[in-house]
């Protein structure tokens, strides 16, 4: 055999080893991304069958740091390879400020504003016609509940002799956390009946928002803090949160005994309206445009509703909370309304940021 055949033989099992790892999931160079992301998504990065098909399928790992939305945007990302806030708005302020940075953005899924609270405050808020059930669903008024908590009215005027203190509904921090940052921005829609808000309306609702604010003291920056906090603390110290569906979907799936133990008692409400929780991937350097081919891929979408209870809407996908088996959650979210514009939202963020709410 002469050295040309040789060279051709080893030409020819070269290719055939390459087709083989290409083929095989593991014709990209690993890579490992880190990034911001929100503590609501933790859930989905330490899913093992999702970090399964990044690593055999996209040969990605990522390493990740829990931070507040709207504080992951507004502050300096040294050398992140991407960011992963929890609404649009962050990535609209995002761009006003670091644009240049920007390489790519995706949206692969939602989760929809609601509120978490007890059954003997929902059983008490039935009765003043706050709250509503439609087809096991429960619904909150906002309108009639934003006038209680705005009239200052104490949970005893409402028949919880229970509680103590003023009808409140308690965020995350607006300025750190997308959470409290959207339901400040609902409260803000609602309270201009649900109008686009201007620089010409914008002081006077901001002087109502500050009043409701300032009577919560210290707010978490984390949706999963406030969550938790929620859990083990009960309804004496947090009659209601505001929070994402898919926090009590995952919270069921990792602690079953406990769930058992709190289910009676634990109730879901849509806000109506309501407004979408948008999870953006910002992209920063290249390599992090593979977690969002990651994230598209339909087995990892399909994998996040089932396990982690986002909500996906891609095509092909249905989004049944039947398979739960999670009493309250709606199997459609409609009454949902926009954000006000970017320009509007820092302008709130940045009065709360003065006035310290939290003193």
């Amino acid at each position: 055999m002469n050295g040309k055949i040789i060279g051709l033989l080893i030409i020819v099992a070269a290719i055939g080893i390459g087709l083989y790892f290409y083929f095989s999931g593991n014709h990209l160079p690993e890579v490992t991304i880190e990034g911001y992301i929100g503590g609501e998504k933790i859930g989905v990065f330490e899913n093992e069958k999702v970090q399964k098909i990044f690593k055999n399928d996209y040969s990605l790992h990522v390493d990740y740091v829990k931070a507040g939305s709207i504080e992951m945007v507004q502050e300096n990302t040294g050398e992140m390879d991407f960011l992963f806030p929890s609404s649009q708005i962050a990535l609209e302020i995002f761009k006003e400020t670091q644009a240049n940075r920007l390489l790519k953005s995706s949206n692969p899924f939602n989760s929809p504003i609601v509120l978490y609270s007890w059954d003997i405050v929902v059983e008490a808020l039935e009765k003043e016609g706050i709250v509503f059930q439609q087809d096991g669903v429960y619904y909150a008024d906002m309108e009639k509940l934003l006038e209680v908590v705005e009239a200052e009215k104490s949970w005893k005027e409402i028949g919880i002799n229970e509680l103590y203190g003023k009808i409140s509904i308690v965020s995350t921090d607006p300025t750190k956390s997308n959470s409290g940052n959207q339901f400040v921005g609902l409260l803000a829609k609602i309270m201009n009946d649900g109008n686009g808000i201007g620089y010409e309306n914008l002081d006077r609702i901001l002087e109502r928002l500050l009043k409701i604010y300032k009577r919560l003291g210290y707010l978490e920056y984390s949706s999963g803090d406030l969550f938790t906090l929620y859990l083990r603390t009960g309804v004496g110290a947090k009659p209601i949160i505001v929070g994402y569906e898919n926090q009590l979907i995952e919270f069921k799936r990792d602690n079953p005994e406990i769930w058992d133990q709190v289910k009676s008692k634990i109730r879901i409400i849509y806000p109506v309206p309501t407004v979408w929780s948008s999870h953006i991937i910002i992209a920063l350097k290249e390599e992090a445009n593979r977690l969002i081919d990651a994230f598209n891929d339909e087995r990892v979408q399909e994998i996040i509703w089932e396990d982690n209870g986002f909500r996906t809407g891609l095509t092909g996908i249905i989004n049944d909370p039947i398979q739960f088996g999670i009493e309250g959650i709606a199997a459609q979210v409609q009454q949902v309304i926009p954000m006000p514009t970017a320009d509007i939202m820092t302008k709130i963020i940045e009065t709360f940021e003065k006035q310290d709410t939290s003193k």
